[in-house]
Parts: structure tokens; sequence; C-alpha cells
């Protein structure tokens, strides 16, 4: 598989603070890569440089070949690089499907409201007729029309992964998704994931919760303190002492 993203030496310093140190890794096309480590160690602070969401004080960011460090949100995203939140982010008082719709937002022709309410009739019809794709995808169809507000927590997270697909991208990162999911929602989200990984696109997944992440990623990067400390296999990580100590616990060892 081809590299998709490459993160050189990328650093941010916040004041005296130093979030993220010289931290170099890649995702493949296609890849299910997992990003470990304890609070603080830079996980989030590493998605939003990548997102665009914070500027970088070094180093660089290549998507497809073409640096992307220093463009704004809505740039980095209409290249092809979606992500998803911690807590859900739904509009209220749209559909289901409405609210997928959004996500398409940097792929319309014509103005997204335009589009939302119909005064676009082709585009509309198209990109309505994808987002129900999309929401059956994810198990959601029974509640295309249905008012957000009206889903459960582990159904808003259902909705944020469609209407992150419906960007048509070729990364999406993943910040803490099984978050607050009950054991069955945590097994069929990983389905998800896995089924997106299949449609060829590539996965960057911030998780603490191992039992979810270790089983689902290809290749796990650990970051201690901003800094990688370890970058291979499900199985060479939780072998890893140096992880160990930094975030698993000496407990795990005796596995």
């Amino acid at each position: 598989m081809g590299s998709i993203l490459q993160v050189e030496k990328l650093t941010k310093r916040f004041g005296g603070l130093t979030a993220v140190s010289d931290l170099d890794f890649e995702v493949r096309e296609g890849e299910i890569l997992g990003m470990i480590g304890p609070n603080g160690a830079g996980k989030s602070t590493t998605f939003n440089l990548i997102a665009g969401t914070y500027p970088a004080t070094g180093g660089a960011v290549r998507f497809a070949g073409e640096p992307i460090l220093g463009l704004p949100p809505h740039r980095i995203a209409a290249r092809g690089v979606m992500r998803t939140f911690q807590h859900n982010k739904p509009f209220a008082g749209m559909t289901l499907i409405d609210n997928v719709m959004v996500g398409a937002h940097t792929r319309f022709g014509s103005s997204l409201w335009s589009v939302v309410f119909g005064t676009s009739l082709r585009e509309e019809g198209e990109r309505r007729r994808k987002a129900h794709e999309l929401v059956q995808f994810v198990g959601l169809g029974e509640f295309a029309g249905a008012d957000v507000t009206t889903l459960s927590f582990g159904q808003g997270r259902l909705l944020e992964i469609a209407r992150a697909l419906a960007g048509e991208p070729r990364l999406i990162l993943f910040d803490e998704p099984a978050a607050g999911l009950t054991p069955a929602e945590s097994a069929r989200l990983a389905e998800i994931i896995r089924g997106i990984a299949a449609r060829g696109i590539a996965v960057l997944l911030i998780e603490h919760d191992m039992h979810f992440l270790l089983p689902l990623a290809q290749r796990v990067v650990v970051l201690n303190f901003g800094a990688k400390i370890a970058d291979g296999l499900p199985d060479e990580i939780r072998a890893n002492r140096a992880v160990m100590d930094a975030y698993l616990g000496q407990h795990a060892a005796a596995r």
C-alpha cells in the first residue's frame, strides 16, 4: 500500500510547553493506524495540526504527496481529510439525512443550502441518494427522516461517521470514537471502521480502550510527552516495555 499521509518532524509549542515534538509517521492507503498514549501525550494536538485547527511550530505534513500544513481546515477537508470529534456535533432541528448531507459541503458544485432546501434539484437528488446509502452503511436507515435530537448517544456517533464519509474522504481521523459506547455498540463500530478501510479509505484512530483498538488497528503509533516512543504491529506494541511503562502499566506485562 502506498502512503497517503506523511508527517515529518511535526512540532507544536504552546509557550514553553512542547505538546508535539519532532513527530514522524505515515498512514498508508486503506490502512487502519492506531495512535495511543497517556493523557497529555499530544494525540489530539496532532489531529488538530493535521486538520488545520492549530498552526504548527515546525515540521511538514503531506497528504497525497501535497503539503497541507498551514492550510485552513475547509481546504484540507476539500482535499480529502475528514475527522470526527470526541463529542457528537449534530445540527439540531434537521433530519439525519440533511445532517449527513452537510458533510458533503466540500463536494457541492452548487450552494450547500440551495441543495439542502431543494433549489438545486439535480445535485440535491444525487447527494441525497448517497446520503441514504451512507446512513444504511452505518446502520441508521430506519432513522433517515428523524430529527437528530431523537438519536441516542451511540447513534449520534454513527451519524458523525456517515457525515464524514459524505465528504468523500481518502483519510478519516477518528478521535476516541468508542468513548461512551456500550460493548455491543463498540463491536458494531469496529465493523464499520473495517468496512471503511475496505473501501480504500485510510483511518487514523485515537482510542484509549486497548481492547477496542489493538484487534482493530493494523499498525500502532505510541506517543508520550509529545514524542513517538514506538511504531509497529499491535503484537509488537503489546510487548514493548517502553509502552507498558508509559501507558499500559506494569500489570500488562503479566498478560
